[in-house]
């Protein structure tokens, strides 16, 4: 049977007469978080304030009847569990009421104080499943959509399964060093820091570590947390209990809450505000997350994999508002070399990319010459893993179908201060405003599509081509 801490839930109780309201608070206000109230009409402003588990109503009350007050309270509140207190014997009253749905049980007064905690007990195990069954089916929707929009790569995979391991040194740019790593740190629940340049592979590690622990059957979870700026990350993340802001839905489980169980992946945040640190901080040491504008905590397992540029200090600042979120991110770092320093990782690594072009494309798959290797083991790297992507991409284009050779290959990329292409300057502008629009409809994708008149497929293309398919 779950344990249950019988304080977290609000108790109503509503009666019109104070002497029995002081008996329930001499009775039972050590074990339980009681409310009061002397009248229907008082105590349903209670219950659309609190969202109590148990309400305990008597049966005669002026103005409104006991069995109509917990007949509204079920139309506000339908897991809410309901008894009435009545010392009439309306027995066909009372069947009625229980029927109805009004009431799930009722008491005969006078009350015994012996019994009577066993029955809130037993009302509010009830409450906490119903809530708990909807809660689940709430994230599984959730989960649904979000799997209706991600694609699971073959080198995430493939790539890192132990069979191929056997039988290459390196694998899909991943060493055995690495892997070992991955390994290891896959069969803990700890949280995980990927460190390394931009464009590396923390997103192929991020997911071998969850394909590689015991929550693989569990949500992989991720977030392109550099699309969201100021409290837009902590609602993304936390959720929210109230509309913070025009237009957004009553309320929405945060991705804490949909990885539940699973792997939460963060792929280079910006420096976390101190909120956010607290928030993080509880949930890795309590398993307990808010959200915005709520105080209700809510229990979830959550493994925390954050990919960062540099070292993990580069998310608190100079100074840490909460060292020991610090240092629970420090105990197991990972760290990604740069692609110029393992150039002899670009033959396994260009071939699987122009093979998984071609799938995407249905076209044949591009091989590089001699001389297009030569190019590319020949150039720095800047962009990394990303950059190759990018690059082998544009050349399969124009290559059109045939093999590549080194004129094919564009290592360009506009630098600072410079304009730069015309298509690089419209996808920038793009960028922009999709994330700007994810953030006006706190990330919902459906309302964004509305919003912008495009085809829900149309905007989740653009969003993975622009990186924003969080």
């Amino acid at each position: 049977m779950t344990e249950h801490d019988w304080l977290e839930y609000d108790v109503v109780v509503v009666d019109d007469e104070e002497d029995n309201l002081d008996a329930f608070r001499f009775a039972f206000r050590k074990s339980f978080r009681l409310h009061y109230a002397k009248s229907g009409a008082e105590a349903l402003e209670l219950v659309a304030a609190l969202e109590p588990a148990v309400v305990i109503a008597d049966q005669r009350m002026p103005g409104m009847s006991g069995i109509e007050f917990l007949g509204r309270v079920k139309s506000l509140r339908p897991e809410c569990y309901a008894i009435l207190l009545t010392a009439y014997a309306e027995l066909q009253v009372l069947v009625d009421a229980v029927n109805s749905g009004a009431v799930d049980r009722y008491v005969a007064k006078p009350w015994d104080s012996k019994e009577f905690p066993s029955v809130i007990r037993q009302g509010i195990a009830a409450f906490a499943t119903l809530r708990e069954n909807r809660e689940l089916r709430e994230q599984l929707a959730h989960y649904a959509a979000y799997l209706e929009r991600a694609q699971r790569d073959p080198l995430d995979f493939g790539a890192l399964s132990s069979e191929v391991r056997l039988e290459a040194p390196r694998v899909g740019g991943v060493s055995p060093r690495l892997l070992d790593a991955i390994e290891t740190i896959a069969e803990t629940a700890g949280p995980v820091v990927i460190e390394g340049e931009s464009g590396v592979e923390s997103e192929l590690v991020a997911r071998a570590i969850h394909i590689g622990s015991p929550r693989e059957s569990r949500p992989f979870v991720a977030v392109m947390a550099g699309a969201f700026s100021g409290e837009s990350l902590e609602r993304e993340l936390f959720g929210w209990g109230a509309p913070p802001f025009e237009g957004a839905a009553r309320e929405r489980a945060g991705r804490c809450e949909l990885a539940d169980g699973g792997t939460l992946w963060l792929h280079e945040p910006n420096e976390l505000s101190p909120s956010l640190q607290a928030r993080l901080l509880r949930m890795l040491s309590e398993g307990r997350v808010e959200r915005v504008g709520e105080t209700r905590a809510r229990r979830v397992d959550v493994r925390l994999i954050v990919s960062v540029v540099g070292g993990v200090g580069r998310l608190f600042g100079p100074e840490p508002a909460l060292p020991e979120l610090l240092a629970r991110l420090s105990v197991f770092p990972i760290r990604l070399p740069p692609l110029r320093t393992r150039l002899e990782e670009l033959p396994l690594l260009a071939e699987h990319f122009l093979a998984r072009y071609a799938e995407r494309n249905e076209r044949r798959c591009a091989r590089l010459t001699e001389g297009a290797l030569m190019s590319l083991s020949s150039h720095s790297w800047p962009g990394n893993v990303r950059e190759l992507e990018r690059v082998l991409e544009r050349a399969a284009i124009v290559a059109r179908g045939q093999d590549i050779q080194s004129a094919h290959l564009d290592f360009e990329a506009p630098g600072p201060g410079s304009l730069g292409p015309l298509g690089d300057r419209l996808e920038a502008l793009e960028r922009g405003e999709l994330a700007r629009a994810l953030e006006l409809h706190g990330g919902n994708k459906a309302e964004v599509a509305r919003a912008l008149g495009i085809h829900r497929t149309t905007l989740y293309y653009r969003l993975k081509k622009l990186g924003l398919d969080s």
